[in-house]
């Protein structure tokens, strides 16, 4: 789905939002690829004594790109490079991200057309988005604690494609049409990809 179909859908929302200078990076521009595990903060640092970035990524001077939440997993772009960072963030842009969606239940093709077309939740319309039922990915790796499966009620995997970010949006998507998520993973953002990282693995890429 092109994302420049949509650049007429509610611009009022982001009309009236200042247009701030972005920042050249300080030093060599760094952009890491990072398989975030479940139960990890996407953050470096943490008064409570979490799982951070810092567990894992022994670089500094970089920040993540927009926000991967705790009980999520995969792709977090993380850079010293604030143009970068907007590219991937700023709704704007529109970039679009990958998310692979384990839903409780079988959506019909109601909530599935639903997703695409643009659902209304508390904080106003989504954009339309991509969606479509698809299986179980082959590169899936086990999830640590495992899902709370209901022996009586199936789960179905979903490919979503957003382009804004809102809160914890692709959660509160399933739950409006009735299909709560159990496991949420990000494939992609824009151009960056999982690739073949394993959870808990990243990479420095070069970045023209």
């Amino acid at each position: 789905m092109n994302p420049l179909s949509f650049k007429n859908h509610n611009v009022k929302r982001f009309s009236k939002r200042p247009v701030k200078a972005q920042s050249a990076p300080k030093g060599p521009r760094k952009v890491i690829l990072f398989n975030k595990p479940f139960d990890v903060l996407p953050q470096f640092t943490d008064e409570a004594g979490r799982t951070t970035l810092k567990n894992y990524i022994s670089l500094t001077d970089v920040y993540a790109a927009g926000r991967l939440d705790r009980d999520s997993e995969g792709l977090l772009v993380l850079t010293n490079d604030g143009k970068l960072q907007a590219e991937l963030t700023q709704p704007g842009k529109r970039t679009g991200k990958i998310y692979y969606v384990q839903v409780e239940g079988v959506p019909d093709t109601a909530a599935v057309e639903a997703l695409r077309h643009g659902i209304t939740l508390k904080d106003g319309p989504t954009l339309p988005a991509g969606a479509e039922i698809v299986g179980e990915p082959e590169w899936l790796w086990p999830r640590n604690p495992p899902i709370r499966e209901r022996k009586a009620i199936p789960t179905t995997w979903l490919k979503i494609t957003l382009y804004e970010g809102r809160n914890r949006q692709v959660r509160r998507m399933t739950a409006h049409v009735g299909f709560p998520t159990l496991r949420l993973i990000r494939y992609s953002m824009g151009e960056f990809t999982l690739g073949d990282l394993q959870p808990g693995q990243w990479k420095e890429i070069p970045h023209v």
